[in-house]
């Protein structure tokens, strides 16, 4: 696997050759890296560009996110222990970045075993998270399927972007919730849950589906966390939040949204 050493604890790894600072593969997705430890990165450049990528590294904070304003790179293989700025304000300001580039996905990594610091970094908006040490074949993994969704995001924006449930309307360009005409109060997470459930009518997501489908985690759905933000959804949404018609809850396995509401 690859293990972060430098100044942080020597362990062993394999003998690899030192590469160029920036690699190039095949295919037409560019990734940047942000890691200061200079080892870490080049084994994991010269494995993504085995696999097709164009990669770049940038040894801190600062200097990653000059890139990033540079040249646009596809994802961002984001450090959380920085020399200079933390990963989590690098990410805060990837967000902040205007046009499409504030879009651009994030996987971070971290050493910490902290699971706040995952979940800050999942709130601020980050797409994904691998702790360290990771084994390369699930970097690879995470990247393709963060790329993958955000392609799949991007061809579906020829969708029409209000969703009408009776009363309930749900409109993706503007943010905003409405029933009956009036507007919903809900946090940016709890629209993403929302149109998330509203875009899966009448099928029955677990938990874990409904994480995956908002934050493209596969892992560690925060159950009870899952369940208050329902329960304020609930209350935005529903008529009467102890007789729910919208979101019902399927007893030992997670939420279902009606079709048929009304």
């Amino acid at each position: 696997n690859f293990t972060a050493a430098s100044s942080r604890g020597s362990v062993p790894r394999p003998s690899w050759r030192q590469p160029p600072a920036v690699y190039t593969g095949p295919m037409s997705s560019r990734l940047l890296m942000i890691e200061d430890d200079g080892r870490l990165a080049a084994m994991v450049g010269e494995y993504l560009a085995a696999s097709g990528f164009a990669f770049a590294h940038a040894a801190d904070g600062l200097s990653g996110l000059a890139h990033v304003q540079a040249d646009a790179p596809d994802l961002v293989i984001l450090d959380l222990m920085l020399p200079d700025i933390d990963g989590l304000d690098v990410c805060r300001r990837i967000r902040g970045l205007p046009g499409e580039t504030a879009r651009t996905p994030i996987l971070m990594l971290t050493a910490k075993g902290d699971p706040m610091d995952r979940i800050v970094g999942l709130e601020l908006g980050a797409d994904d998270y691998l702790p360290k040490p990771f084994e390369p074949r699930e970097l690879l993994a995470r990247i393709r399927a963060v790329l993958r969704r955000r392609t799949d995001a991007t061809a579906s924006t020829s969708a029409p972007q209000v969703m009408r449930f009776g009363s309930l309307e749900i409109d993706r360009d503007a943010r905003t919730v409405t029933v009956a005409g009036a507007p919903c109060e809900l946090t940016s997470y709890q629209f993403d849950l929302l149109v998330a459930l509203a875009e899966r009518a009448g099928r029955v997501l677990t938990r874990d589906q409904i994480m995956e489908a908002v934050r493209g985690r596969e892992l560690e759905a925060f159950d009870r966390s899952i369940d208050v933000h329902m329960g304020r959804i609930r209350a935005a949404i529903e008529h009467d939040v102890k007789a729910p018609k919208r979101i019902l809850t399927v007893r030992g396995v997670g939420y279902v949204f009606a079709r048929q509401q009304e």
